[in-house]
């Protein structure tokens, strides 16, 4: 016997195997995000054995190889390498998905992750001297975790307070820029995108200063 349901009340998500968990209550991106990660990498991991790394990898090479922009934030060297990321991006991507909407976080991981990659492809290159290449997703996780850092109402206090202590308008970007740089260096290991990481944590605290992912909460969450 079927049963009406009272008026005003959801349905459960009966089946749902991502968990809806963005402000919009849509599907989880960062467990999208992990998924494709993975499946990139199956795709992409036996080419790569194969010496073909060029084809995924961004380089100084992007004009003539544009798709690198995309396929080198989703593809990784090693196993490892891939399960290092997934770690970053399941602790602040779960933040950030909270106060934001699947498409503005999907948008953001795939620009973060290009714009940093380009950082370190350029201004790497020029301060190592050589040529420098990048692969994986680390410049997006380090801006999602500059998002969280700064997306907050205790930063925005903390924030505000800098602000209002100084004429300079440009206070709060430069230090926001010069923690990215200082924790890049600290939290980068030897031989990884160290400018790429300041890159990508950089955009993310002044994003996250701007609330540029945050949506107003959808009225049907519980």
């Amino acid at each position: 016997m079927s049963g009406s349901r009272p008026t005003g009340q959801s349905a459960p998500d009966d089946g749902v195997v991502v968990p809806r968990t963005t402000a919009l209550g849509e599907p989880s991106p960062t467990a999208e995000t992990a998924a494709v990660l993975v499946g990139f990498f199956l795709l992409q991991f036996p080419l790569t054995l194969l010496g073909l790394v060029g084809l995924f990898a961004l380089s100084p090479a992007v004009v003539v190889e544009p798709w690198t922009l995309l396929t080198a934030t989703y593809s990784h060297a090693t196993p490892g390498h891939l399960v290092g990321n997934l770690l970053g991006l399941v602790v602040f991507g779960a933040l950030v998905e909270r106060v934001s909407s699947r498409l503005r976080f999907h948008a953001f991981f795939v620009l973060t992750g290009a714009l940093s990659g380009l950082a370190e492809v350029t201004l790497g290159s020029l301060l190592a001297l050589s040529p420098r290449g990048v692969l994986g997703a680390s410049g997006a996780v380090f801006a999602l975790m500059g998002y969280a850092i700064t997306g907050n109402a205790v930063a925005d206090r903390l924030l505000d307070a800098l602000d209002r202590s100084t004429s300079a308008g440009w206070t709060v970007t430069a230090a926001l820029v010069g923690v990215a740089a200082l924790l890049a260096v600290v939290l980068s290991g030897p031989g990884t995108a160290v400018v790429g990481h300041a890159a990508g944590l950089a955009l993310g605290l002044l994003a996250g200063r701007a609330r540029l992912l945050h949506v107003q909460r959808s009225s049907g969450r519980r």
